[in-house]
């Protein structure tokens, strides 16, 4: 069929077909440990256009509580969870200030990586179809219960 040329300009190229993005570089006031987690996630979030560089700050604060888990979950391998102290009533444990350290950056963790998607729960609500048609639903439900 006869007609103009196509401009291609206004072609939306399929999913598989765009230019992969540049993974920022991790920030330089990050730790050694918060920089390694950075390297490892920053590319899985640039895939599922999660990272704008407007975010950079808030990820690197999520790599931060990551490489702390990291940090503190090793120390508490090394020294142990507990120790004990002697009192007037004899030997008692306590918890060792890594252990609440932990807990804390687990806590940030979760906090932090459910804006970004980071477990099964968050994942499927940024990546859900949003909310749906309520008459459609309802519709649906109403003819299956019909032909029942």
């Amino acid at each position: 069929m006869r007609g103009p040329k196509p401009i291609l300009d206004n072609v939306i190229p399929m999913k598989g077909d765009a230019a992969p993005r540049p993974v920022p570089p991790a920030l330089d006031w990050m730790s050694d440990e918060g920089r390694a987690a950075w390297e490892e996630l920053a590319p899985v979030m640039v895939a599922k256009d999660r990272l704008e560089p407007h975010y950079a700050d808030l990820f690197a604060a999520y790599c931060e509580a990551v490489g702390d888990f990291m940090r503190f979950t090793g120390d508490l391998a090394m020294m142990g969870s507990y120790y004990e102290v002697s009192t007037r009533n004899g030997l008692q444990e306590k918890k060792r200030a890594a252990w609440g350290q932990r807990q804390e950056a687990l806590a940030n963790m979760q906090r932090i990586g459910a804006l970004f998607g980071m477990s099964p729960v968050d994942e499927r609500r940024l990546s859900g179809g949003g909310q749906g048609d309520l008459f459609e639903d309802l519709k649906r439900q109403l003819a299956s219960d019909a032909s029942v």
